[in-house]
């Protein structure tokens, strides 16, 4: 037989804390009994040692229960192991001293992860970082359901960059998939989802996440940017032929419509191959002069 152990979800739950300014009150007015106890202690009145005795120790008994809460903050109260509440209410408050407290903030974190190197889906090796803005949003989950959530946090982030870096590749020069490096609102939404899927456990929300980071792997660098400048070389030439292709035929067309002159096939072949050469070269045409004809 195969011992079988189930993780209890925890779940936040308000309660576990009272008021501090009614019991600072409390706690004045056994104060100012003691002090007059005191006196008449002094002046001879022996009666008054019980009781003396009796405020001393109910008023430490309630300075021990005191605590405050900041903006944004949580306090989680435990009995003896127990969960008994979380308390979000800011200001002074006041609980049972036998009652744990444990404090968590509720604020906005910003977390930049380190640079980790990936292999996209092609397989080549990519630098990548990215920033992520998180918060609590169940405390009990997050003290209780995590042994440490900050820590929790930070690993979770690095499995979910390197997850979404190896599900795309870096770039795509044809432009017909998804890249990690042109599809940035797209990327940065599913490594939300991610992240999201794999914080709920700790009681964590994302609030916004994105690449600060995201570039190929210096071994690869100056390989892949020789790439990138011959596929603009060739996306320059391709738009500089059909550009050329269609003037020519615009100038042939032009020419044959209004008659300016009559080309025969030898000629027209000999027209366009000269104004490729114009439109389409690099340096600037030297006229040639032409003194005989075509046929000589």
């Amino acid at each position: 037989m195969s011992d079988t152990t189930t993780h209890q979800v925890s779940r936040e739950i308000p309660g576990g804390g009272s008021n501090g300014f009614v019991m600072l009150a409390l706690l004045a007015f056994i104060l100012v009994a003691d002090i007059a106890a005191l006196l008449m202690l002094a002046a001879g009145d022996i009666s008054m040692l019980p009781v003396l005795l009796a405020g001393f120790v109910v008023f430490t008994f309630l300075l021990l229960g005191f605590y405050k809460i900041q903006p944004n903050e949580a306090a989680a109260i435990t009995l003896f192991g127990a969960y008994r509440g979380s308390d979000r209410t800011p200001g002074l408050r006041w609980t049972w001293p036998w009652m744990a407290k444990r404090k968590i903030s509720l604020r906005a974190h910003n977390l930049i992860s380190q640079t980790i190197k990936v292999n996209d889906q092609r397989g080549n090796p990519i630098e990548i970082a990215a920033q992520v803005v998180w918060r609590v949003t169940d405390s009990a989950q997050a003290l209780f359901d995590v042994d440490d959530y900050l820590g929790f946090v930070a690993a979770q982030i690095e499995v979910a960059v390197r997850t979404i870096g190896a599900r795309y590749p870096y770039d795509d020069f044809e432009h017909k998939e998804v890249t990690l490096r042109g599809d940035h609102e797209r990327i940065g939404g599913e490594l939300r989802a991610e992240l999201l899927a794999r914080l709920t456990v700790a009681g964590i929300t994302v609030d916004e996440c994105g690449f600060t980071h995201l570039a190929y792997a210096p071994e690869i660098a100056g390989a892949m940017l020789r790439r990138q400048q011959a596929a603009a070389v060739v996306a320059a030439r391709e738009t500089l032929v059909a550009g050329a292709v269609g003037m020519v035929e615009m100038a042939l067309a032009m020419l044959s419509e209004k008659k300016v002159v009559e080309l025969d096939d030898e000629r027209r072949a000999a027209m366009v191959s000269n104004l490729m050469v114009v439109l389409c070269g690099e340096r600037d045409t030297q006229p040639v002069l032409n003194t005989g004809t075509l046929y000589q």
